[in-house]
C-alpha cells in the first residue's frame, strides 16, 4: 500500500477541488481506485503505487487550475484523469491562463483540452488551418472565437462564416421565404456561436453592416477576400474542387479555418468529400496546419464523448 500527502494552504482552493458534495473527489477515487482522506488542509492518498501517483498528479493539476481562479468542473476532472501520466501538470494547468476572448455575458473563453490549445495556437500562427475531429470538440466555436478576437483587435475588417448547404440525412423539402431564409437552417450553428460571443443584437448589427457575413459555401466563387477571417464549417461535406475554389479566395492579410468531421459526411457518396484529401495534399505546405482533435477533446455532455 502506497501513500502520498500534500498540503493545501488556501481553503477556497480546497473547496473548489472537492466540488459540489465532493463529486470531484469521488470521481478521482472511483476512477483510480484510491482512497483520499482530508484533515483540515492536509490531503492523504492511499492505494497502489501507480494509482496513487496518478491521483497525486491529477490533484496537483486541479489545484493549479484553482490557483488561476477557475472553477473546477467534472468535465475538467475527467479530462485530467484521462491525461494522467501523459502530460505534465504545468501544461494542463496552463489551459486556464489568459483566454481567447470575452463573451457578451462576460465569460472568458479558454481552451479546455491540450488538443484545443494546440488548435488555437495553429490558427494564430498559420494562414490556413484544418480542424478535423469529432462532434463536440469545439472546432467551430473556437474558430469563431479567434475570429471575434481578431476583429476586436482591428487585425481584420470582416468575418466570413460559411458551410456547404448539405442536408444531414433528412430532406427538408421546399423551405418558405426568400433565399436567405431558405439557407438559414443550414447556417444556424454559425449564428449560435456568434450570438454566444457577441450577443444577438450586436451580431445582427455587424451582419447588417457587412462586417460579418454568413452564407453558403457556393457563394464564395469569384470573390477575393482581403483582411478577413474565413471559417468554412462542416467542410467534410464539400468536394475537393469546391474546397480548392474556397481556398483560392484568400487575399491580403486574410486567414482561413476549415472545420470538419470525416465520420459525419452527408454527401450522397462519402468518397466525394474533399476534406481529408485536401488536408493530406496541403498539410506539408508552410503556413498551412492540420490539427486533429479526438474524443478526449470532446467538451459537451459526457454522453457525447461516450457516443463518439
Amino acid at each position: 500500500m502506497a501513500e502520498k500527502s500534500l498540503v493545501v494552504t488556501n481553503m477556497n482552493h480546497l473547496v473548489n477541488l472537492f466540488g459540489s458534495y465532493d463529486e470531484n473527489l469521488r470521481l478521482i477515487q472511483d476512477e483510480l481506485g484510491v482512497t483520499v482522506i482530508t484533515r483540515g488542509s492536509d490531503i492523504k492518498i492511499t492505494g497502489s503505487q501507480q494509482d496513487v501517483d496518478r491521483a497525486y498528479s491529477c490533484i496537483e493539476s486541479l489545484l493549479r487550475i484553482a490557483e488561476n481562479g477557475d472553477d473546477i468542473t467534472l468535465q475538467q476532472v475527467r479530462y485530467i484523469l484521462s491525461m494522467a501520466g501523459e502530460a505534465a501538470g504545468e501544461e494542463i494547468a496552463a489551459l486556464s491562463d489568459g483566454g481567447i476572448c470575452v463573451t457578451s455575458t462576460g465569460k472568458i473563453i479558454k481552451p479546455k483540452t491540450l488538443g484545443q490549445k494546440h488548435y488555437i495556437d495553429m490558427i494564430d500562427k498559420n494562414t490556413i488551418t484544418f480542424g478535423v475531429g469529432p462532434a463536440g470538440t469545439g472546432k467551430t466555436f473556437l474558430a469563431v472565437s479567434m475570429a471575434v478576437k481578431a476583429l476586436r483587435a482591428h487585425d481584420i475588417t470582416k468575418i466570413i462564416l460559411t458551410r456547404p448547404a448539405v442536408e444531414a440525412g433528412e430532406k427538408l423539402g421546399f423551405l418558405p421565404g426568400d433565399l436567405q431564409e431558405k439557407v438559414n437552417p443550414y447556417l444556424r450553428p454559425l449564428y449560435d456561436a456568434l450570438h454566444d460571443l457577441l450577443g444577438a443584437d450586436r451580431a445582427e448589427k455587424l451582419r447588417e453592416r457587412g462586417i460579418i457575413e454568413i452564407a453558403p459555401l457556393a457563394y464564395m466563387r469569384g470573390r477575393t477576400l482581403n483582411r478577413a477571417r474565413v471559417i468554412i464549417d462542416e467542410s467534410q461535406n464539400a468536394s475537393l474542387s469546391t474546397l480548392k475554389m474556397a481556398l483560392t479566395r484568400l487575399g491580403e492579410d486574410s486567414r482561413m479555418v476549415l472545420t470538419g468531421d470525416i465520420t459525419q459526411i452527408d454527401l450522397p457518396h462519402a468518397q466525394d468529400s474533399g476534406l481529408q484529401k485536401c488536408a493530406e495534399i496541403l498539410g506539408s505546405i508552410e503556413g498551412i496546419a492540420v490539427t486533429r482533435l479526438n474524443n478526449r477533446d470532446v467538451v459537451r455532455n459526457k454522453i457525447v464523448k461516450d457516443i463518439v
